[in-house]
């Protein structure tokens, strides 16, 4: 059966959007213990853009699928797995990006649901934390996806995800989602 894509996030309810979260299925890369080994010639770019020899992957169907068989090692680098074969690959910041965000309620109430370049679905709870490392230059926050993978946050989302915040006024400064607060370091 072909992929399709999920919705727009703001078409749907949180409650469909775990629903869908649920069907996601991924190869268990994790068990895999491959044989042979070698060099994939790809790297992901700090923006989300994958490359393979120095073009850009324009296919999203493809990027989508080398997306589901990725997974850092324990040395902190990355590698394209399969049952059979491990490819290194190079990341220059995150695998992912969160490029779309659904918010529902506010404060300890609050849910976040994220939409990542590859079209798989991340909520914020206790297993996929948000970060905010403190930066004096560039803010870069992250979502933890799986297996020690993150996706930054684009601006905008990272921006809404500011104002909700800011909004919500907690002490400590941060932000709920399904149960889990996140502290958000701010530059002394």
């Amino acid at each position: 059966m072909p992929y399709t894509p999920p919705p727009e996030l703001a078409s749907l309810s949180l409650t469909e959007i775990a629903e869908l979260v649920a069907e996601q299925k991924l190869p268990p890369v994790a068990q895999w213990d491959p044989k042979e080994f070698g060099n994939s010639e790809m790297r992901i770019a700090a923006d989300g853009t994958w490359y393979h020899q120095g073009d850009p992957i324009r296919r999203p169907a493809m990027v989508r699928a080398f997306s589901t068989i990725l997974r850092q090692e324990k040395d902190h680098s990355y590698a394209l797995v399969t049952p059979y074969q491990k490819l290194s690959i190079i990341v220059e910041d995150a695998p992912f990006v969160a490029v779309e965000m659904e918010n529902e309620g506010a404060g300890k109430d609050r849910k976040l649901a994220f939409r990542l370049n590859t079209d798989h679905l991340v909520i914020a709870d206790d297993l996929h934390k948000l970060s905010f490392p403190r930066s004096d230059a560039d803010p870069r926050p992250y979502l933890h996806v799986r297996g020690g993978l993150e996706a930054v946050l684009a601006r905008p989302v990272y921006y809404a995800l500011a104002d909700m915040a800011l909004e919500d006024d907690l002490e400590p400064f941060g932000i709920w989602s399904h149960g889990a607060f996140f502290p958000i370091e701010t530059p002394e």
